[in-house]
């Protein structure tokens, strides 16, 4: 993928329908400043109009994905204030209709952490390092952050993150389920790269429809019968079922075409 930098702190790159979010202050270790969190929002956005784009990979350039807000941003304004920011770019990334992946070397701190726990998958390199730090700042992590890590990792482990405000191993974080996979450097590049062509294999109906399914499961506790009957409704007009089954019979692989504006699938 193409992975050259530009003048932008938060800027995307585009290749084969997978678009590539890229936090670029490497000197900072990728730290985030208050128009970086606008940023987010607005380049995540501006791609859930791009038909072309069927899965968005977040990372850092440099050695780190992100070591937190940037501290010196805080001072400066309210709490208030970089909440609406924060839950600008949080939710742009959460509610985001495709596949995500964070790929994960380095710091994973603070709002680094927040940003993976709003992705689908999280790939780590090994020696990566994990925290949840607010503590140590005398402020409360947001409630919407607090809420997606608590249904990521559970009540007792989240309180360990928050209440130490302890920066963890990789292995720690592993064991814990922030992220998914952890391999070494080249084998985690290796992995993302074979994870990302797998998926832009399979059917995107699938993908799209179970992400909204699972969403609602982990905020509601099941899914709705208006969502399920939506969603039977798509497979039923949609060609990628008849397309799955023939290509099973063939022997071959499946060539899926549908897309969101196709069926009229929501945003969320």
């Amino acid at each position: 993928m193409n992975t050259s930098v530009d003048n932008d702190a938060v800027y995307v790159t585009k290749q084969g329908g997978v678009a590539t979010l890229w936090l670029n202050r490497p000197a900072k270790r990728n730290a985030i400043t208050n128009q970086m969190w606008q940023a987010i929002g607005d380049r995540v956005n501006g791609l859930r109009e791009d038909t072309d784009v069927r899965l968005l990979i977040l990372r850092g350039v440099g050695d780190h994905f992100c070591a937190g807000a940037d501290i010196h941003g805080l001072a400066e304004m309210s709490l208030r204030e970089y909440h609406e920011a924060n839950q600008y770019a949080d939710q742009s990334l959460a509610t985001f209709p495709m596949p995500t992946i964070a790929f994960i070397t380095g710091s994973c701190i603070g709002g680094g952490a927040e940003l993976a726990s709003c992705c689908d998958l999280r790939i780590a390199a090994e020696g990566s390092k994990y925290g949840i730090t607010p503590a140590r700042l005398g402020i409360i992590y947001p409630a919407y952050a607090l809420e997606r890590v608590t249904r990521l990792i559970g009540p007792s482990a989240t309180k360990q993150l928050l209440f130490t405000g302890d920066i963890i191993e990789a292995n720690e974080a592993l064991r814990m389920g922030l992220i998914n996979e952890l391999l070494p450097l080249d084998a985690a590049e290796n992995r993302l790269e074979g994870l990302v062509s797998t998926l832009l294999e399979r059917s995107l109906l699938t993908q799209v429809g179970t992400k909204e399914m699972v969403e609602q499961i982990a905020d509601a506790g099941q899914v709705s019968d208006s969502l399920n009957e939506r969603w039977h409704d798509i497979i039923d007009t949609a060609a990628d079922m008849h397309e799955g089954i023939a290509a099973f019979a063939d022997k071959r692989k499946p060539s899926f075409s549908w897309r969101p504006t196709q069926a009229g699938a929501s945003d969320r």
